[in-house]
This record gives structure tokens, sequence and C-alpha cells, in this order.
């Protein structure tokens, strides 16, 4: 006798994301969360992808959502498997990239006995979650997953986390299905009607446009704006996703290291905001200031996360008459050469500049050789840059993982340092068994090259024996040629410009993951 299998708790939670618009789930499952493995198993038309640390997990997550304009959902083990993962969560919480978290418990009764893997959920998510909801019973499932949805489509884009407990995962459900609701941005013409005042005052301003405003068409208004006006234009210092290459808006970055941002920053007395936030310092340093505007510097907001951004800059330009203002494009003369000699850093991305496809996604987590590639690749082919936006190392292989989920059709080119690219080289073994078209290159300098400069900016010009050993990453050397190829990517190493060119462009010709260990 065949018996009819019950529609359980595992299995609203799966319609009501599906319902919902949401058909991937990056997973790292454990036993708790196997009713939920099963429901999946039964969606054809959701698609599971594993990683196998859960930084992984939460990094291609980031990555997919900045790409797909819509989250994806987690599966995560517990609270030491969420743990493990909230580096990336805090990428992409300060990313404002829209998660739901689904992070699997024992079932209600079984807490009691504090068996070994019982831990404080709740308390572990709120730092990186915009909400945190514990589902109560099977009952409740569809009602808390749309909560959380919904939760995660607010202010632009955040963070919702969603604990199931295993016996509302098994338990019997009901099957109505709830819809979440999605937010209408709206335009703040209080605001535009300040912000036109302020650019018609004569005073020195700058306008920092970040989130939404770095897409092709808000970007062309916030330099149309600043022709208009005279205001200088900057993108923010760590960006989410930025439309740029030829034919798109040509504008610097606020930069990282503080004194060239102090001195960029130094004459501004009123600062715009569009979706972005005022720029401070990444870190405390001795006799520098924290805020990188002067303190009389007024700082007004256009436009916040979640906001209708492109209505409001548009509600701007009118006021100001600005429409007739040509925005300044980049075209093929900000493109450099091809590079004929030398193999560092500067010359590795001269040649990615000029070779990078039309279409291209670039995933930056070069650090310190990354400062060099955003000017460079101003004059590029038109292609879409990510950038690391929280500071916590370990989001490029992921995030170029995610973003090739959500756009199987274009070539992600992954700029990687060695040392970070170590939290999360799994992405790798991922990139291989879902044959994702993601070229990464490893800039091996073998060692943390950013926090020698650091160092540096404490006054240690040099650095001793214990600092080498814990700043250097040789003795022996990671050997990413044969990481990558153990993941089942192929891979392959170049010492010298011509090698590295030619391997640059064997890459691009083919579809699948492959890796350049660049050896400088």
């Amino acid at each position: 006798m065949q018996v009819k299998r019950i529609y359980n708790g595992a299995d609203a939670l799966c319609s009501t994301l599906l319902a919902n618009g949401i058909d991937v789930c990056f997973t790292n499952p454990g036993t708790s969360e196997m009713h939920f493995v099963a429901a999946l198993d039964r969606e054809e038309d959701m698609r599971c992808v594993l990683g196998t640390f859960e930084g992984v997990v939460t990094g291609a997550a980031d990555g997919y959502a900045r790409m797909a304009g819509k989250p994806a959902a987690t599966l995560l083990h517990l609270g030491p498997g969420l743990a493990n993962g909230l580096a990336n969560l805090h990428n992409a919480r300060r990313a404002g990239t829209p998660i739901v978290n689904v992070v699997g418990d024992h079932a209600t009764y079984h807490l009691p006995y504090d068996a070994p893997l019982t831990s404080d959920i709740e308390s572990l998510a709120r730092p990186m979650s915009a909400a945190v909801r514990r589902v109560r019973d099977a009952g409740d499932v569809s009602l808390a997953t749309a909560e959380a949805i919904e939760a995660s489509r607010q202010n632009g884009g955040q963070i919702a986390t969603l604990i199931l407990p295993a016996d509302a995962a098994w338990d019997p459900a009901p099957e109505t299905i709830h819809r979440a609701a999605t937010p209408t941005p709206t335009v703040n013409m209080e605001a535009v009607q300040l912000v036109a005042k302020a650019l018609r005052n004569g005073k020195r301003s700058l306008i920092v446009a970040g989130g939404k405003a770095l897409m092709d068409d808000e970007l062309k208004l916030c330099s149309s704006i600043s022709h208009a006006t005279g205001a200088r234009l900057l993108a923010e210092g760590a960006i989410t996703r930025m439309e740029r290459g030829q034919g798109r808006v040509k504008t610097d970055r606020i930069p990282y290291a503080v004194d060239l941002a102090l001195e960029k920053l130094a004459e501004v007395e009123q600062l715009i905001l569009v979706d972005s936030t005022a720029p401070v310092a990444f870190f405390a340093y001795p006799e520098k200031p924290s805020r990188l505007t002067a303190p009389d510097c007024e700082i007004l907001s256009l436009a916040r996360p979640g906001d209708d951004i492109a209505g409001a800059l548009a509600a701007l330009s009118d006021a100001l008459g600005a429409k007739a203002a040509a925005p300044t494009l980049a075209t093929l003369v900000d493109r450099p050469e091809l590079p004929k000699e030398g193999f560092d850093a500067s010359t590795i991305m001269r040649a990615v500049a000029t070779l990078l496809p039309e279409g291209a996604i670039v995933c930056d987590e070069a650090i310190t050789a990354g400062r060099l590639n955003f000017a460079l690749m101003a004059g590029s082919a038109q292609h879409d840059y990510l950038q690391l936006t929280g500071g916590a190392i370990g989001i490029g292989i992921p995030m170029a993982t995610g973003a090739a989920v959500a756009s199987p059709d274009r070539k992600v080119v992954a700029l990687q340092a060695d040392g970070s690219g170590m939290y999360t080289m799994q992405g790798l073994w991922t990139q291989a068994r879902e044959n994702l078209d993601v070229l990464t290159i490893i800039f091996a300098n073998r060692k943390y090259a950013i926090l020698y400069n650091e160092l540096r900016m404490m006054g240690v010009e040099t650095p001793g024996h214990n600092a080498r050993r814990m700043l250097d990453l040789d003795s022996p050397a990671f050997d990413w040629v044969s990481m990558g190829k153990a993941a089942g990517v192929e891979s392959a190493r170049a010492d010298n410009l011509a090698t590295f060119i030619d391997l640059f462009r064997a890459g691009l010709s083919k579809r699948g993951p492959f890796l350049i260990e660049a050896w400088l």
C-alpha cells in the first residue's frame, strides 16, 4: 500500500518562496534541514546551488541578488552554520543586498535538552539582519516566509533571517500560500527642493552617487546635474554595482586611502548624497579625522535607500533645468593600450581593461591591486562592476559565483587577491560543479600587501620578523593552479605578460570556469 505524502511546513516554505519569485537557493544543509531539502527536491522550478562552506553560500547570495535585482534564499545549518556565513552577510548588509536567510534549528521540544549544536540563533543573526523571525509551527511557515521576503525588499534591499525548527518543517501544514507585498518607492519632493536650492547657492558642492544611482540612466542624470550646476560628481568608495564603460558616465570614486580621500574632499562645502552615505575613513588613524569632509561641510540627502532614485534625480534635473547639459561619457580614448612589457599589478590591470569583453561582469576583490583598476576600466567595453562593500575579505570568489548564476549569458571576470581568496576558495568547486562562466585572476603576491601599507600608516617602515610572519603568505606559497585543478577548474600560471595575455584571451574564448594565477 502506498502511503499518501503529507504536505508539510517545508513544502509551505518552498512553495511560498517560489510564489514570490525566489527560485534560487544557495545551500549548505545539515540534519535539521533534511525535510526542507526533501521539499526542495520536489520542486523542479527551484535551483539549488551547493556551497561547501557557508561563507560561499552567503557571498554567492549577495552576488546573485546584486545582478538579479531580487533576493535568493540561503539554507544554513543551525547557529554554527550561520556563524560561518556571517562575514559575507556583513558585506551583503553593507551592499544593501536582499537575502532571505533560512536557518534550520532543532525541533522545539528538543531545545530544552541543550544538545551539542544548540545555540542562540537570534543573537547570531541580529547584527547582520534587518529582520529576524522564528517560525512558531507548521501553520505559521507560509506567513513567516512571506514576512521575511517582504522585509528583504524594504529600504532598497536588506537581509531577513528566518529560523525554521525541524518540527515546523516536518509537521503537516495548510496549503494556503501567503504573498509578500512589494514596496512602492516614492520621491521626497521636499528633499528635491532643498537640494535644488543648495546647488544654486554658489558653494563648492559634491554629488556622491551610490547604490542604484550607479546604474547607467541614473548616473547620466547625476552627470548632467553636475554639469548644469558646477557640482563635482563622485561614486561612493565601496560600490555594490555600477554600470561602466564606453558610452557610460566617466567618474572617479572616493579613494580608500584616508590621505587621498581627505585631499579630494578638502574644499567641499556641501555634500549631496544620492542613495549613499557620508564618507568616513575605513579605519581610525592617529591624528587623522574619521569624517572625510570638513567639519563645517553641510550634508544633504536627495534620496535614501528604498526611495525612487531615478524619480528623485529626474525631479532634481527638472527643478534645475539640467536636461540640456550633456553627461560626461567614457570613450575608446579612455581605454588603455595593451601593454607590451613589464609584469606587475598595473600591467595586468591594463591588459584586462583593454581586452575586457562587452557585457562582462567584473567582481573586484583584488584589494591592493584593485586600487588601479577603477580608473583603467573607465573606457573598457561596457560592463558591470561589483566590489567588496563591507571590508570583510573573502567575498570575491563567492560573489563571482552568484553573479554567474544570476547572469548565465555573461562572462564574469573575478579580480582576486591571493590572501583573501583563501578564505572562500571552496567557491571554485561550486563554479566547476555548476559550469559557471567565471574567469578568475589570482594576484599572487604571496603577502597581505594591504596590511604592509597599513603598518606603514602606523609609522612602521621596516617590519621585523614577527610582523613578516603574520603578513607574508610564503614558506610555503599557495599553489593556486593545483588548488584550482583540485576543485575541477581549468587553471594555469602566468609569470610574464605575454603568457598572461595569452591565457586571458584563452579564458575569454571558452565557456566555463577558468583560473589564471598571476605570479607577481
